[in-house]
């Protein structure tokens, strides 16, 4: 429980029609922790729907998110290769907070449990990104087919909501591995050496595990950390996808959802890609440099009916 006296005192306070700043002063606490709690409590499912309403409707709705979860509480007799039986589990694991945005917009969303009544309890703070995940045709993350989607899905189904609108998935982890042969795969060591602008965060005054114990006890600065941990991790990762996405050959043709015919400006021919039953143009982007084929097999009829297929 993180409940706080302040808490109840602040919203008594509201009802009876006291400014924020009034608050503040009443019950003795900052303007700004006194106007975060009032979002969060008032505000923030508000703001999900008003991200959702801005998704730029050309072109597909493709959503950056990633999330943080509180660690399993347990007994245990001892520190390395422990068997914890299900009678040993003091908590379970739940969300800890989440942040989200979309690929075209500037706006990053973000929640946490810091004012929930019961930081186990998150299922008012999964509705927000249930809201996200629903309006979205495609999910980037970092590792999210392995840990996020399926952590999500699980608390979702836990408290008994509905699946969300299917979506594909793009792994920024899995094209790593596929097209790369870094020295780390993780976050922090790619963003660190590709990416300009966006650096996943190292943790400031709460280190390691210390700031995920300081926020299940409630402490806001400990939270306050976590959101700029959280947001950042999202902003270097949709960099790195951006860096990276050119190099995976199994990436979506994101062109397919616009109701215009593609003019295809940025594409130039360059050279030829072949098949076991066809040739086609190579085109090349002079912006990215991904590459990908026509779709007009330029083998003759004749050509293509002397061919011989391998026997599979």
């Amino acid at each position: 429980m993180i409940t706080k006296d302040w808490h109840n005192e602040a919203l008594s306070l509201r009802d009876k029609g006291f400014s924020g700043r009034a608050v503040a002063n009443i019950i003795g606490k900052s303007k700004s922790q006194v106007n975060d709690f009032f979002k969060f409590m008032f505000d923030a499912k508000q703001e999900v729907e008003e991200l959702t309403k801005s998704i730029i409707p050309d072109g597909p709705k493709v959503l950056v998110y990633d999330i943080e979860t509180a660690p399993m509480l347990s007994y245990c007799w001892g520190l390395w290769d422990q068997n914890i039986g299900l009678n040993q589990i003091h908590t379970d694991w739940h969300v800890l907070s989440w942040a989200a945005k979309w690929l075209h917009s500037d706006d990053v969303f973000y929640e946490d449990q810091r004012f929930a009544e019961n930081i186990e309890d998150d299922k008012k703070l999964l509705e927000g990104i249930w809201k996200l995940l629903d309006e979205a045709d495609f999910v980037i993350t970092q590792n999210g087919k392995k840990f996020d989607q399926r952590k999500l899905n699980a608390r979702f189904v836990f408290h008994g909501m509905k699946p969300p609108s299917s979506y594909r998935h793009i792994d920024v982890l899995l094209i790593a591995k596929a097209q790369f042969g870094f020295s780390s795969n993780k976050l922090e060591f790619m963003t660190d050496k590709l990416c300009t602008k966006y650096k996943k965060s190292t943790h400031a005054k709460f280190h390691g595990f210390s700031l995920w114990r300081e926020c299940l006890a409630g402490n806001e600065e400990a939270f306050d950390e976590m959101m700029d941990y959280n947001c950042l991790d999202i902003l270097s990762l949709q960099e790195l996808f951006e860096i990276l996405a050119p190099w995976d050959t199994k990436l979506p043709v994101f062109e397919v959802y616009k109701e215009e015919v593609s003019n295809n400006e940025e594409w130039v021919k360059s050279g030829y890609v072949y098949s076991n039953a066809g040739k086609y143009d190579r085109y090349r982007n002079t912006i990215t440099g991904q590459q990908r084929r026509g779709k007009v097999n330029l083998l003759s009829k004749d050509k293509r009916q002397s061919l011989l297929s391998n026997i599979v």
